[in-house]
């Protein structure tokens, strides 16, 4: 079957097969287009495709399907022992050094800057290498920050500086895991202010989910219970992923911890089976994974 890479503005047709691997695709890739494996992302529909995995463990991938490309800049292999790097940040008349976390958002740079400066968030407008950092809830080594990286803070004159728009009713679906009421999509509406921890006492108090502790993921991120849908991007028709827990482990471990769950893929294996076991098959992987990245452990 063809699919389509999609990196950037760029497309391309690739042949690939059922017993293909991820990390077969992404040698293909090396070889058509340079860009090294290490380097590369894969994911359909926002569902990174893991390295252990074959297309049929990926009922979602068919012929003409869309498989997003994105690549991460190339690091040394010591870089998981410096996290922190030390940033310039410019104003017009001075500059500052900062220490940073490469995981560290643009919203948590923000609030160094007020701590080191006192110039007030909202005034605050940050450029890197021209682009705007306009997102705040993008980690800092998105947008491609390094070590001694300068960041050109501009100040918006207070005339300009306006409260937050009004908000506005979103339609988005809560999607539950296998295990938890039998993987229901459950509609739901809120206003694009509303936090995730209203959304959370929403969904409790209506017991449409039984009392527990929950995460919300939306886009492969952990939202934060005390920011709102529109500060995390939820847009009409997202999904957000809910899953018990509380808390998401360091990221640091996270690359030891893939090492366990890909050694119990294997297990998975067998016969060929129908469309409708491989589905199911696909939503015990993914299930496996989310409850790596929470809880730190393959239930």
């Amino acid at each position: 079957m063809k699919v389509i890479v999609v990196a950037g503005a760029r497309e391309f047709l690739l042949e690939i097969g059922l017993q293909d691997s991820v990390l077969d695709i992404k040698r293909r890739i090396q070889q058509l287009v340079g860009v090294p494996v290490a380097a590369q992302i894969l994911a359909v529909s926002d569902w990174e495709l893991i390295d252990g995995l074959d297309m049929e463990d990926y009922p979602i991938v068919n012929d003409g399907t869309r498989i997003d490309l994105t690549v991460e800049p190339m690091m040394p292999l010591f870089s998981s022992y410096c996290r922190k790097i030390q940033i310039i940040v410019k104003f017009s008349a001075r500059q500052i050094n900062i220490e940073v976390d490469r995981t560290d958002t643009v919203r948590s740079l923000k609030e160094k800057i007020h701590l080191f400066d006192g110039t007030p968030i909202k005034r605050m407008s940050l450029f890197f290498s021209g682009v705007e950092l306009d997102e705040d809830f993008r980690n800092l080594i998105e947008y491609g920050i390094h070590e001694f990286s300068e960041i050109v803070v501009f100040l918006k004159t207070m005339t300009r500086v306006r409260d937050d728009p009004p908000s506005r009713k979103l339609s988005v679906a809560v999607q539950t895991s296998s295990c938890l009421l039998n993987s229901a999509r459950i509609p739901v509406e809120m206003k694009d202010s509303s936090t995730v921890n209203e959304m959370r006492q929403l969904l409790l108090s209506r017991k449409i989910l039984p009392q527990d502790d929950y995460l919300f993921i939306h886009k492969q991120r952990i939202m934060r219970d005390n920011c709102s849908l529109r500060w995390h991007g939820v847009d009409n028709g997202d999904i957000l992923y809910v899953f018990k827990g509380t808390k998401a482990i360091p990221q640091e471990r996270r690359p030891l911890l893939m090492g366990s769950i890909l050694n119990k893929l294997p297990n998975l294996g067998g016969e060929p089976a129908p469309k409708e076991k491989m589905i199911m098959r696909f939503k015990e992987v993914v299930a496996q994974l989310v409850n790596l990245i929470i809880y730190g452990s393959v239930l």
